[in-house]
């Protein structure tokens, strides 16, 4: 038999985050294997995350955020990558898939002894709204970056309409805000950052008006005017509002249509199902990133976490096992943060909803305290809220609004959920002061006392 075709051939379908991470790492475990990423857009191994600050400006270049091209992935990797090809079929007795090169329009079929879907997520649209329209536009991609960006410069809009107040939908509402642009949120929850707990959602709202950007929350009748070629307005309450472009944001969800084309099991989500080594219902494909459901740590539960830092640490173990590894993901605490005019968010477990759409007997604290020592000048103030079980006495969830700290805070309560940490332990740990930089009493500490007295 010719050495070159008993290779293992590894096939790695998508090249953004959990793709390369895949191929990469598959590479590395077997490196006489003839692994090859596809990609059907124009790049790969991009920085979504980075989106909104290429949109503020505040990373200049895009090329920036692109960190790979087909060339130098393989010059550095090992691996061969075709980038504007298009998978369209899975044939799973045969062990191959159906690529269509989209520009040239040209099919071939390519085989493989272990294939791995890193598809990612799409962003979700707005039936009621016709597709195609010339200024309606999501932030998802470097392509819809460009896009955004030269409709910017090309027309000289004022006025822009925000559809969707989650993560995507806020940031690029701060970025276009500190272009000069008037924006205006619509959501059709009554407060912003679905997902959040509400007093922190009421901390967002004021921080909002206090920025000019006007939020209109919680209502149902709305009509969308446009003509064939773009969006004119709104109708709200009798009141007509114009707005020169529109950034749809409402959100994502799995892009599973390769996987359902081909049978395999998905979840409640639309995620891949997969197990702890990432391998779907069929044994010789796995599936990483922003496709698949993992298991939340706080319920135990199936769930769908689309976050950069998960899609790269599954592709990596999606990689390392398509190519004869035996690594195992473990069940993820949801750990996410946001920056918006100035203040930093992060929401850390479960929400309030969350604790009881699980049955969870649970009770929270609060507090708003400073971040550093009063004296200090620059010294501001920092919200804080604690989900605990009252059974277990063991932290579900928490959200913070404040400054750069917060983030911190987060990394500490993520790790008392991982490692299982008594909640009341908060108010037990040395946590550091120096005036410049930290509080005399910490807020974690301050949140521990509260919960101990809660507990007794």
């Amino acid at each position: 038999m010719n050495p070159i075709t008993a290779r293992k051939k590894i096939i790695v379908i998508g090249g953004n985050a959990a793709g390369p991470a895949a191929a990469a790492k598959a590479k590395r475990t077997a490196p006489e294997a003839n692994v090859l990423m596809i990609e059907s857009g124009d790049f790969i191994s991009t920085g979504t995350c980075e989106l909104p600050y290429l949109l503020s400006g505040e990373i200049k270049n895009y090329e920036d955020i692109v960190f790979f091209n087909a060339e130098s992935f393989e010059k550095e990797k090992g691996v061969k990558v075709l980038t504007s090809h298009f998978v369209e079929k899975i044939d799973r007795i045969r062990r191959t898939i159906t690529v269509k090169n989209l520009m040239s329009g040209h099919k071939f079929e390519q085989e493989y002894d272990k294939l791995i879907l890193c598809t990612g997520s799409v962003a979700k649209t707005l039936p009621i709204l016709p597709i195609g329209l010339s200024n309606i536009f999501k932030l998802k991609s470097v392509n819809d970056l460009i896009a955004i960006k030269n409709y910017i410069e090309k027309n000289k809009p004022k006025n822009v309409l925000v559809i969707g107040a989650g993560y995507i939908g806020l940031e690029s509402a701060d970025a276009m805000h500190s272009l000069g642009l008037s924006v205006t949120i619509l959501e059709k929850e009554k407060l912003p950052l679905p997902g959040f707990e509400d007093e922190t959602r009421y901390l967002l709202l004021d921080l909002l008006k206090r920025n000019n950007v006007e939020f209109i929350g919680g209502t149902s009748d709305i009509k969308y005017n446009y003509d064939t070629q773009k969006f004119i307005s709104i109708k709200l309450e009798g009141r007509i509002i114009e707005f020169d472009f529109v950034l749809l944001s409402i959100g994502v969800e799995p892009n599973n249509a390769l996987a359902l084309s081909s049978k395999l099991n998905c979840g409640d989500y639309g995620g891949i199902k997969v197990d702890q080594r990432l391998r779907t219902s069929d044994p010789n494909i796995f599936a990483a990133g922003d496709c698949i459901e993992v298991i939340n740590k706080v319920t135990g539960a199936a769930d769908h976490i689309p976050l950069a830092t998960i899609a790269h640490q599954t592709g990596h173990a999606a990689g390392e096992n398509a190519a004869g590894g035996n690594t195992f993901v473990k069940p993820i605490v949801k750990n996410i943060a946001v920056k918006l005019f100035g203040k930093s968010l992060v929401s850390v477990g479960i929400n309030s909803f969350e604790a009881k759409k699980y049955g969870f007997n649970y009770s929270s604290v609060n507090v708003i305290v400073p971040n550093l020592a009063k004296v200090m000048p620059n010294s501001e103030s920092v919200f804080g809220k604690i989900l605990f079980d009252k059974k277990t006495k063991l932290i579900l969830g928490a959200n913070f609004l404040g400054n750069q700290e917060v983030v911190g805070y987060a990394d500490l309560i993520s790790s008392f959920i991982h490692n299982k940490i008594k909640s009341s332990e908060l108010a037990n740990i040395n946590y550091n002061y120096t005036p410049p930089l930290s509080p005399f009493v910490n807020i974690l500490s301050v949140l521990g006392r509260k919960i101990e007295r809660e507990l007794k």
